[in-house]
Formats: structure tokens, sequence, C-alpha cells
């Protein structure tokens, strides 16, 4: 049987007193399909606005990543952040390289171990962290603060959606329920 043919149909949206698949609580069900289909819109509007931040920079998301961890973790080495990040050497390099040749990012030579570079936001790199990580704490703020939020995961991540895209991301949902299978 085709995997869409087993599930129930999506969740009605706005979601309210929804449990997930398993779940104790009385009320109707929310399948994980549902939730990571919502995870999905959150995530799209969550680095959505400091995407378009960096557009005017000419940085995408990795430079975004990078950013965000040299910000909060002076002196990062290489390694450090190759790993937090789970990238390829030559991936980081490029953004790295982006990043310092126009004054974001200064790296330093380790003091007990000379081959080790140190990674450290200038004063322009960490005001550009800081205005992304505001935009994206303003989204936060505003999910958490909706009334229903606390309520579920998905109430939560249906506020982190944009406003305007709430119905077309119920509409989308809710036409999963009423298709046939192929």
């Amino acid at each position: 049987m085709p995997r869409s043919a087993a599930r129930p149909a999506a969740c009605p949206l706005p979601i309210a007193d929804i449990r997930v698949d398993g779940a104790a609580a009385d009320g109707p069900t929310c399948s994980s399909d549902d939730l990571i289909e919502l995870l999905f819109f959150a995530y799209r509007d969550f680095v959505g606005d400091p995407d378009r931040i960096l557009a005017e920079y000419g940085f995408g998301r990795a430079h975004h990543r990078v950013l965000h961890f040299v910000d909060r973790y002076p002196g990062l080495t290489i390694a450090e952040l190759l790993d937090i990040l789970r990238i390829t050497k030559q991936s980081l390099n490029r953004v790295l390289k982006d990043l310092i040749e126009q004054g974001y990012i200064a790296q330093k030579t380790g003091t007990s171990d000379r081959r080790q570079r140190l990674l450290y936001c200038t004063q322009t790199g960490a005001a550009l962290a800081g205005d992304l990580t505001r935009v994206q704490t303003r989204r936060l703020t505003r999910a958490l603060a909706a009334p229903a939020a606390a309520a579920s995961p998905e109430n939560f991540l249906l506020a982190m959606i944009e406003p305007d895209e709430r119905a077309a991301v119920s509409r989308l949902m809710a036409r999963r329920g009423q298709q046939g299978t192929a």
C-alpha cells in the first residue's frame, strides 16, 4: 500500500488541541509527517529573514553559519568550526575567504600551536552577526508569544511561519488529506 494511503488526513490548521502520533492526550492526532512539513515551512521563514540581509552583501547561508559561530565563540579554530558545521574544508575555505577578504572575520595564529588558525569577528562582522541574530530572535519571540504556541509543537511551528503565508500552508496541508493515491 502506498505510504500516503496509510496516513491520516492532514492536521486541520490553524492547529489547536492537537497531539502528535502516540501522545497520550485526548484530541486529534497530528502525524509526524505534518510536523516535518511544518518544520520545513518554519525553517524556510526562519532563515528567510537573514537571507534577505545577507543578499545585500552578496553572502549566503553558509556565510551566516560561519559568522554566527565565530561571533559566539571568539577564537574558534578552523578544526572546531569544521566539526560544528560538518562541511568539507574546501567548502569552508571558500566562505571564510570571502568573510576575511571583506573584513568580517579576522584570522590569527594560535599562541600555543602556531599551526592553528583562530577565528574572530571584526567589529563589522560582529555587527552583521548581531543584525542577523536580531531578526531571528524577533521571529522566535513572536512565535513563542503566540497564545497557542506553548500548547503543542505544531502551534509553535505554525507561529514561526510568516502570518501572511499561514493560510497557504493550511490549504496545502489540507489538500494532502483530500487526495487519493495514484
